[in-house]
């Protein structure tokens, strides 16, 4: 079995701290941030600074050069921190007044720092390198760039940026970096996004002929090939057969509705820029608010087939489900394969219950929930109460209300036992969330799945039920999505992967390898056969050498190909290799569909 054809394996875990682990992480990154500024101000005296945040992997600081950073440059900026940190310079913090901060850059000549002295609060802090550099900085730094291992620290890369995030202004000149304690964690860091770069799913993607970009259509809306298409229905079916034997109904929504939808309930108010511009028949509505926008969740269509007819407490729990394409305007830069994109499907349901339904409908949503994620083998996961911030004015509805739904949630981790954490201010405006948070082969985290229970949008839009007493009464809301972005679910899979997919997933399972034409009629016999039991085969018919078709199928990732010659088809057996087995020799053709079909059925490898 060829190298290619060896089952994957996630890379050897090496600890790597967090910068929510290591204070001392923060503080080398954000001084080194200051060092690569100093570095570049001294080579390059034109360019002026800006911001220069430490980040979860490194540091980055913003530059108005007026030429271009080029790889080159970034290694001369390199060697010039080198130089800076064997000064052992002290990192000094200084107070001093508004007017005072405001002379010292006007000698500088620097404007974009009186910009941000603007924003800043009293007193204003400076951090100096030695008595050769400042910036206006809160900190934290280490004492001295004698703390910092120039072994441990590279500079990656440059990209653009504009000045405050706006289009509208200057573009900037943005150089990333990484700082780390020891050269060893520099090393880990290095292999890791190398495998990042192995696994990336734009890559594979391409690769693999799942799905692609054009720029005819725009940035940030995906383009599905048949192979592509076929991986999103299986993922489809395989929920839909998941949520009928759990009583989900099936609905579908249109794509667009009246602003006034969304105004009732707040997502107009709260995410008017991050909706596609209004559209309507004529111009008198579009500019008077009147008009249609693409949707930016399902939500309020599926209350307003909830609420068509009066309901009674025997209707309910309903159920309402929809892979429901959504549409956000995302910012250009802020878009970036599969994982953030314009347009998305979600898989959406919202479940109307009475009081008492509550804790019960709760828990059976997270069961299915960890249901979906045994199948997809997504096992390193956590739960994050995602809950509101109190202090803020965000969000919408009572404090009872909330309170109520909060405590719903905790009700349901402390049944299950399941461990979790609270995230303070992460609660979705109208409720809080339980959200799952997937870390990945590569210790990134990724919110998946989510359940929010509702106690606002059933107030907003009035919505009722006929009780037991005879008396109207509200329901509650819960709003779920296993996948979440059914987009960014197959990003995350392919690089979790790195693009083998499982035998029921794949969506080409099994390839057919002649040794030459003769053999061509039975291949197409057998293939005819397997399809006819559902199973996702092909035949190559390139008319290449075998070995090259053997290369070829391993490169494509299929999980089980066969090599078909005159043994084959005197016994009407295939020779079997998988690439989470390897060879297996020659199976009888029927018992090759059997075994098949079991593997697919109960979400195993052949």
């Amino acid at each position: 079995m060829s190298a290619e054809q060896q089952p994957e394996q996630p890379p050897e875990k090496i600890h790597l701290p967090k910068t929510s682990e290591s204070e001392q992480l923060k503080k080398i990154r954000h001084t080194t941030s200051h060092v690569m500024a100093m570095a570049v101000q001294k080579l390059f005296p034109g360019a002026q600074v800006t911001i220069g945040p430490w980040i979860e992997s490194g540091f980055y600081y913003d530059f108005d050069s007026p030429t271009p950073f080029t790889d080159k440059d970034l290694k001369a900026i390199k060697k010039e921190m080198v130089k800076i940190i064997k000064k052992k310079l002290p990192v000094e913090r200084e107070e001093v007044s508004r007017e005072e901060a405001k002379k010292r850059i006007k000698a500088l000549g620097e404007p974009y720092k009186l910009e941000i002295l603007e924003d800043l609060e009293d007193p204003i802090t400076l951090y100096h390198l030695g008595d050769q550099w400042w910036d206006l900085c809160a900190g934290p730094h280490v004492e001295s760039t004698a703390d910092l291992n120039p072994k441990a620290i590279a500079l990656e890369s440059v990209a653009g940026a504009y000045w405050r995030g706006d289009e509208t202004k200057a573009q900037l000149q943005r150089i990333y970096g990484t700082a780390w304690e020891t050269p060893e964690q520099l090393a880990e860091h290095k292999r890791r996004k190398e495998e990042a770069l192995r696994r990336d799913h734009r890559k594979l993607g391409k690769e693999l002929g799942l799905f692609l970009f054009s720029d005819l259509v725009g940035p940030g809306l995906p383009l599905w090939t048949p192979k592509g298409t076929l991986l999103r229905s299986q993922l489809e079916d395989f929920l839909k057969q998941e949520q009928v034997k759990r009583g989900y109904l099936g609905v579908t929504t249109p794509h667009i509705a009246r602003v006034d939808l969304f105004k009732t309930s707040g997502h107009w108010q709260k995410y008017q820029e991050d909706m596609f511009p209004l559209m309507s028949e004529n111009d008198a509505d579009r500019n008077s608010e009147q008009g249609f926008v693409m949707k930016p969740m399902n939500c309020p269509f599926h209350i307003q087939i909830y609420k068509s007819e009066l309901r009674s407490y025997r209707d309910l729990p309903m159920r309402l489900a929809e892979f429901g394409t959504v549409y956000r305007y995302e910012q250009s830069g802020e878009l970036g394969g599969l994982t953030r994109v314009r347009g998305f499907t979600v898989d959406d349901s919202h479940l109307f219950v009475t009081p008492d339904q509550l804790d019960d409908e709760f828990l059976k949503v997270v069961d299915l929930i960890l249901s979906v994620f045994e199948k997809l083998q997504l096992k390193n996961f956590k739960a994050r109460l995602s809950f509101r911030d109190p202090d803020s004015d965000k969000y919408i509805g009572s404090d009872e209300a909330w309170d109520k739904a909060q405590n719903a949630i905790r009700r349901a981790v402390e049944t299950l036992g399941m461990e979790h954490f609270e995230g303070i201010g992460e609660a979705a405006f109208y409720g809080p969330k339980l959200d799952f948070i997937f870390q990945d082969v590569l210790d990134r985290e990724w919110q998946l799945g989510t359940v929010q229970v509702d106690y606002n949008l059933p107030e907003r839009f009035d919505l009722e039920f006929m009780g037991e007493d005879g008396n109207r009464q509200r329901p509650i809301m819960i709003h779920r999505a296993p996948f979440g972005s059914l987009e960014r679910l197959i990003g995350i899979l392919i690089e979790e992967y790195a693009g083998v997919f499982p035998l029921w997933l794949a969506p080409e399972q099994v390839r057919l390898l002649t040794v030459n034409d003769d053999h061509m009629p039975f291949a197409q016999k057998v293939a005819t056969d397997l399809q006819a039991t559902g199973i996702r085969v092909s035949v190559d018919q390139s008319g290449d050498r075998l070995g090259k078709k053997i290369r070829n199928a391993e490169k494509a990732k299929i999980p089980v190909m066969s090599v078909i010659g005159d043994k084959e088809v005197e016994a009407n057996s295939l020779n079997i290799r998988t690439r989470a087995s390897g060879e297996l020799g020659a199976i009888p053709v029927d018992e090759v569909k059997q075994k098949l079909g079991d593997a697919i059925a109960t979400f195993s490898a052949f």
